[in-house]
């Protein structure tokens, strides 16, 4: 009987030794990669339950609180949403609806000299009005002039005939050709539109 109950053990014993063996492989490989856990799963099955030791070698493998997470830095290269310029609402008279363009050309001026002349349409000419003389457009056309050197524009209303001066396009009030900022030099390349 002797010998049945120590082979019985023998048997318990592998037993217990193959089912701890079974354990650790699926253990390790079930581990997984995002884990914060360090060490080896074996170092923690062979320590002994009752042993002190077991807590601390337990909290070692973990890293200490270090307080909340760190915001979240933009990718280089990443569009910064806070660099941009809120959109600004144009000024009324860039807000007219475009009909067509009449292309670019040569624009001058007229001021103290006609002020209070009639024009080809019977107005009394004002050179604080926004208006203007053309050849060709039938009175009472509104034109965007535009200066491109500084990116300035007038809607100006057609009451008048003229320029009767060779590569001249439009003859401007004074009120029109300052806010434009062609008076200095007298004339300037415009960019020209009809408008509603």
């Amino acid at each position: 009987m002797r010998g049945a109950d120590s082979t019985w053990r023998a048997i318990q014993g592998a037993g217990a030794l193959v089912a701890v063996a079974a354990i650790m492989p699926l253990s390790a490989s079930q581990a997984r990669p995002d884990s914060h856990v360090v060490g080896d799963v074996a170092s923690a099955v062979q320590t002994a339950p009752g042993d002190s030791g077991a807590t601390s070698s337990f909290s070692a493998q973990f890293e200490p609180y270090s307080g909340p997470p760190r915001p979240i830095e933009a990718a280089p290269g990443a569009v910064d949403l806070s660099a941009f310029d809120p959109p600004i609402e144009k000024p009324p008279e860039q807000q007219a609806n475009f009909v067509r363009s009449l292309g670019s050309g040569v624009a001058s001026y007229y001021g103290r000299r006609f002020h209070g002349r009639r024009t080809a349409n019977g107005e009394r000419f004002n050179m604080r009005a926004m208006t203007a003389a053309h050849r060709t457009l039938p009175f009472g056309t509104k034109v965007r002039v535009t200066n491109p050197r500084n990116g300035r524009s007038v809607i100006v209303r057609v009451n008048d005939r003229g320029p009767f001066i060779r590569g001249r396009s439009i003859d401007l009030s004074r009120a029109a050709a300052e806010k434009i900022g062609m008076i200095s030099r007298g004339h300037a390349r415009v960019k020209m539109e009809v408008v509603r």
